[in-house]
């Protein structure tokens, strides 16, 4: 048996150190190296408090299986830490429909497109989930042999040597890696994380209709004069024939209000700038991405807690009506100065406010014009948008994510 654990591990190994060699692994070498167990052991460690600094943080605390993946409560920003009580500096994103992404790059026009995280640092899911287990104000394990001393503690720690080796909690590096790997296989294989089991997949399947109100919402979606909302939450199915994720994987300045609710901001000099930092370093010189984030997903966004990267809007509503009335009622989004003057775009720095999207429909329009879409389109977009949500069950017209997360 223990040869037989050692030849497995060896097996393994050749594996991670293959992944670091190329880097990310396509979807064939990905299908070759599948197995149950990996899968069952990524499943394990994703939902594990134990391996947290607390004892009571896993990845599934903040990325809730019951609601998409994603936050299950208001708050702007998550705490962590040995005590649970170090903030951090982002709302929390969905980890759903990730196994279509691609690591950072930029377009042939220069768009920057790809990566992970709303910055787009991390190039796969094995290099995302690094942060999470060492950073002070989420898991906060510091390094990574206090982390691999709890996973050799894990009820799962005979599974974990089973497959990355005897000896492999005696190689810091190798097991911390495998852990991740494992982490990754779960995430981007696993059928909760990419079910398509939303009213509008049924749509496309042409199994249902949707309603009159679902199909305004849809079109008002679409059109480039009014919502253009599909200019970077692409609609239509994608080039494999593979339903759409609704992102293009981009990134945008929006210019959303400033959260007061995120303990960073309490420093007037402190600004979250998405590409150019803090966060993320390598780009810090190109002063033109500052205050891009990521475009999300809009699969499940009819159940989000927070919407956008500071969590600012606490209801879908309140951010597409932010959407359309950004330019043309700024009053009602942003501070005034003592003057009276509205601090538009007051979450980026003054002289960065040029990097705020004024170009593009609805935002280049002007105070006093009418928005591109009426309360009434607005109440059609948030239909169409609910057909979005997993977990759909025709019987009753619901959905929920809930349904996709297998039983434990």
């Amino acid at each position: 048996m223990p040869a037989l654990i050692a030849a497995r591990g060896r097996r393994w190994v050749a594996v991670l150190l293959a992944f670091v060699v190329v880097g990310s692994a396509s979807s064939a070498w990905a299908a070759s190296t599948l197995t149950p167990e990996l899968v069952q052991l990524g499943r394990k460690i994703f939902a594990d408090e134990s391996l947290s600094a607390s004892g009571k943080m896993s990845c599934a605390t903040c990325h809730d299986p019951k609601f998409g993946h994603a936050q299950n409560n208001e708050l702007a920003v998550q705490s962590g830490g040995a005590s649970l009580d170090v903030p951090g500096f982002r709302s929390v994103p969905s980890l759903r429909y990730l196994n279509f992404n691609t690591p950072f790059f930029f377009a042939s026009d220069g768009t920057p497109t790809g990566g992970f995280n709303r910055d787009g640092r991390a190039n796969t899911l094995v290099e995302q989930a690094e942060r999470p287990f060492l950073a002070a104000h989420e898991m906060a394990n510091g390094d990574a042999t206090s982390l691999v001393d709890k996973l050799s503690r894990a009820s799962y720690a005979d599974a974990f040597r089973s497959m990355f080796g005897a000896d492999v909690f005696a190689r810091v590096d190798t097991a911390f890696l495998a852990a991740r790997y494992a982490l990754s296989v779960y995430e981007s294989t696993a059928s909760e994380f990419r079910p398509f089991s939303s009213k509008y997949d049924l749509f496309l399947k042409g199994k249902l209709k949707l309603s009159a109100q679902e199909l305004r919402g849809y079109v008002l979606f679409n059109n480039p004069n009014k919502g253009r909302c599909a200019a970077c939450h692409l609609s239509t199915r994608q080039a494999n024939g593979d339903p759409p994720v609704f992102t293009d994987y981009t990134y945008d300045n929006l210019g959303v209000p400033r959260n007061a609710a995120i303990p960073a901001n309490a420093d007037p000099l402190y600004f979250d700038m998405g590409l150019c930092g803090p966060e993320r370093t390598d780009l810090a010189n190109r002063r033109d991405l500052c205050g891009q984030f990521k475009v999300p997903t809009l699969r499940n966004v009819a159940t989000r807690k927070v919407i956008f990267h500071n969590g600012y809007f606490k209801s879908l509503r309140e951010a597409l009506e932010f959407y359309v009335q950004r330019d043309t009622s700024p009053q009602k989004w942003y501070p005034l100065d003592a003057a009276g003057a509205v601090l538009k775009f007051n979450d980026v720095p003054p002289l960065l406010a040029r990097n705020v999207n004024t170009s593009e429909g609805p935002y280049n329009r002007h105070p006093g014009e009418a928005p591109a879409l009426s309360d009434i389109e607005i109440d059609d977009v948030m239909a169409f948008l609910a057909t979005l949500t997993d977990g759909y069950d025709p019987v009753t017209n619901t959905a929920d994510p809930a349904r996709d997360v297998p039983a434990q």
